[in-house]
């Protein structure tokens, strides 16, 4: 999550330094296919890692992840043209395939007693992802401006202005690809587990005594079973509204760092890429607020879907929430950044 979340404060700036919009106005144009490039190749490759990390094991795909974390992320902050800046991206989104099977990972190391544990830290690790990623972005690009003391301008960090981000990230992601020496690999036990549950099918079939037979059962027994879960309205509908919230998680994350930014003659807010990753810390840090404390107990006393719908009907009264933060510019920037925060911690 550090590669998408440490972007969005300073990619309009990159945008604009990497000289290809002709006008200022069309500069969140091209930042959107940047930002894109990323998403675009992880649904592509989505599926594709969860078959390799089902055949070949969840360390070697967690592995292959990282690294690519490393290389392509370490190429975005040196990119020199827009579309190395692209490809990179890209690259880096096709090749990271760490999501879904960091997921099955977590429930399949932990006892069954503590996979739900397992399973929200891996969803808590996000959230601060949203803390630290944007601090990252937002105040460690264009070192040589911000700290002249430190970075001179004829050092690799003036000449590559937006490196220092993402070399800081490809650090970290180093030290977690030297962690995963002690992981231990768990496709076994998914083996295990469907190994098992073929021989509990095989046994309620009373009237096979082929081998051929009972394969071509199994074989048909799961793809039934592939059938059924397409056809679950219910599945495929809470699929469908994470996909519509994600949406408008990224989106609205994108659209807000490039008008926070915007001069103040188009009605953005002229905030620099310190204060708009300071916003998105803040924001982050209601988001792990909300998930560590307040959301366990909603979910306890109100269910999970009430408070889904709660946040459906704040999310449409955040969107008109954006004439208030015009109107608040004048004010003192801190005001704006807790407005903002409140939007992420109520939705």
């Amino acid at each position: 999550a550090l590669p998408i979340q440490s972007l969005f404060p300073y990619l309009y700036f990159m945008i604009r330094d990497l000289e290809v919009a002709k006008q200022e106005q069309d500069i969140g144009f091209y930042a959107g296919f940047v930002g894109a490039a990323y998403f675009l190749g992880r649904t592509i490759s989505a599926v594709p890692w969860g078959i390799f990390a089902d055949k070949y094991g969840r360390k070697p795909c967690i592995v292959i992840s990282i690294l690519s974390v490393i290389v392509f992320n370490t190429l975005f902050g040196l990119s020199t043209t827009y579309w190395m800046a692209i490809v990179t991206r890209g690259l880096l989104g096709l090749l990271c395939g760490i999501l879904g099977p960091i997921k099955a990972y977590a429930s399949e190391v932990c006892r069954k007693e503590h996979q739900a544990l397992g399973i929200s830290l891996v969803t808590s690790s996000r959230a601060i992802a949203l803390v630290i990623g944007p601090a990252i972005g937002g105040f460690l690009a264009q070192p040589a401006k911000k700290y002249p003391n430190l970075f001179s301008e004829e050092s690799i960090f003036g000449r590559f202005p937006y490196f220092l981000p993402c070399f800081v990230i490809s650090v970290l992601a180093a030290g977690a690809c030297l962690a995963c020496i002690w992981l231990p690999e768990t496709l076994h036990m998914y083996h295990d587990d469907k190994v098992e549950a073929i021989e509990e099918m095989e046994a309620q079939v009373a009237d096979s005594t082929s081998e051929d037979r009972k394969a071509k059962q199994s074989g048909s027994c799961r793809m039934a079973s592939t059938k059924n879960l397409l056809k679950n309205w219910q599945l495929m509908s809470a699929i469908t509204l994470y996909c519509v919230f994600s949406l408008h998680d990224t989106a609205y994350l994108e659209i807000f760092s490039l008008w926070a930014v915007s001069s103040r003659k188009y009605r953005g807010l002229s905030f620099t890429s310190q204060e708009v990753g300071t916003v998105l810390a803040i924001s982050g840090f209601g988001v792990l607020v909300y998930q560590l404390l307040i959301y366990p107990f909603l979910a306890k006393y109100a269910g999970l879907v009430k408070p889904f719908r709660s946040a459906a009907y704040q999310m449409h009264v955040c969107f008109f929430r954006y004439y208030l933060y015009f109107s608040l510019q004048h004010i003192h920037s801190w005001l704006t950044y807790m407005v903002w925060s409140s939007k992420y911690s109520s939705t």
